[in-house]
C-alpha cells in the first residue's frame, strides 16, 4: 500500500490565558486531524509562538528577551506533542520555536513518531528578520524521517522538513530526496502575500525538481500583542509534479486564503514513483546532468554600443 493520508495546518495564533488553554487547543487540533484519518500532521513555522502570551507582558514585544524566556516551556512543549503523537498514533511536525543551542538560538521544528519518538529539523537559512533583528542562528544538517507502516503490505513514509525560507533553495530539498524523502513538509510563517508566494513557488519548484509531494502548512495571525508574530497570511496546500496521473496545475489540494483548519489529503506515492520512471519529463533522473553540464557562463556581446 502506497497511499498515506496527510494533514497540513493553516494554524491561527491565539492569546492564551494559561498553559492549560494552550494544551487544550493543540490537543483539539491533533484530535481533529487524527479523527479525519491524518497520519502525518504538519503545523506551521513558529506556531509555538503562541506561548509568548504566557510570558510577562513586558516581554511580548522584546524579541531578544523573549527567546531565553521561552526555554522554560520547551520541556512541556516536547512532552505534550510526544504524548499526542503517541496517543493518536500519528507522525507529527510540531510548530517551530526558538530553541537554545550552542550559545545562541535556532529555529527548531520538533518531529515525533507515532510511538512518541522525538527528533527535530532546524532551519538552515535565515530570513533578514531572523538574522538582523532576532539574532536566530542557522541550524546544521538535514534529516529524513521515516514513519513506520501500520500493517502487513504497507510501506513506510519518508519525508523531510524544509522550514519556510529553506524551501526556496534547491540543494536542501535535493539532499532530502536523495536520502529517500518522497514528501517535503514546508511549514511557513509569512507576513504578507508576497512572502507566501515565494514559499509557495519554492514548494512547487522543489516538488517539480525532485518529483515528490510538497505539503505547505502556513501560520495565520492577527496578533498585535507581540512583535514576533503580528501578522501572518497564507493557505494550506499540497503540490506535486505536473505529469501523468497528477494534476496538470501541480496543485493537488488547497484551503481557503487565511482560513484556519486542516487540509487533509491522500498522497499516492505510486504516482510520483511512476512519474520518476515514465513521466513526460524525468527531472529526477536528469538532476545530475543539469548539475554537471553547465560551465562558467560566457558573456557574449551582441553588437557595438550605440551612442546617440
Amino acid at each position: 500500500m502506497s497511499v498515506w493520508r496527510v494533514a497540513a495546518a493553516a494554524y491561527p495564533v491565539d492569546f492564551h490565558p494559561d498553559w492549560a488553554a494552550y494544551e487544550a487547543k493543540v490537543t483539539a487540533w491533533v484530535a481533529d486531524a487524527a479523527g479525519q484519518g491524518g497520519r502525518l500532521l504538519v503545523f506551521p513555522e513558529y506556531a509555538a509562538l503562541e506561548l509568548i502570551g504566557l510570558l510577562p507582558p513586558d516581554l511580548h514585544h522584546d524579541i531578544l528577551g523573549l527567546r531565553p524566556a521561552l526555554q522554560a516551556f520547551v520541556p512541556g512543549f516536547v512532552a505534550l506533542h510526544a504524548g499526542l503523537a503517541r496517543q493518536y498514533g500519528v507522525g507529527l511536525v510540531a510548530g517551530s520555536l526558538p530553541v537554545a543551542e550552542a550559545g545562541g538560538f535556532v529555529n527548531r521544528a520538533f518531529v515525533f513518531g507515532p510511538d512518541g519518538t522525538r527528533s527535530c529539523q532546524d532551519k538552515l537559512l535565515m530570513t533578514r528578520f531572523e538574522a538582523e533583528e532576532w539574532d536566530i542562528s542557522a541550524g546544521g544538517g538535514v534529516r529524513v524521517f521515516e514513519l513506520p507502516p501500520e500493517g502487513a503490505g504497507e510501506e513506510p513514509l519518508r519525508f523531510g522538513v524544509a522550514i519556510c525560507y529553506d524551501s526556496e533553495f534547491p540543494a536542501l530539498a535535493r539532499r532530502m530526496a536523495e536520502a529517500g524523502a518522497e514528501v517535503l513538509a514546508v511549514p511557513s510563517f509569512t507576513g504578507a502575500r508576497a512572502g507566501y508566494t515565494r514559499v509557495r513557488v519554492g514548494g512547487m519548484a522543489r516538488a517539480l525538481e525532485n518529483q515528490c509531494y510538497a505539503l505547505h502548512a502556513p501560520l495565520v495571525a492577527q496578533a498585535d500583542w507581540t512583535y514576533a508574530v503580528e501578522q501572518a497570511v497564507g493557505r494550506a496546500a499540497v503540490y506535486a509534479p505536473a505529469d501523468d496521473g497528477l494534476p496538470d496545475t501541480g496543485l493537488v489540494a488547497e484551503g481557503g486564503w487565511n482560513v484556519p483548519g486542516w487540509l487533509v489529503t491522500d498522497l499516492d506515492l505510486s504516482l510520483i514513483r511512476r512519474v520518476r520512471e515514465q513521466g513526460h519529463v524525468l527531472n529526477w533522473r536528469d538532476r545530475h546532468a543539469a548539475q554537471d553540464r553547465p560551465t562558467t557562463a560566457e558573456v557574449v556581446p551582441l553588437g557595438a554600443a550605440v551612442h546617440g
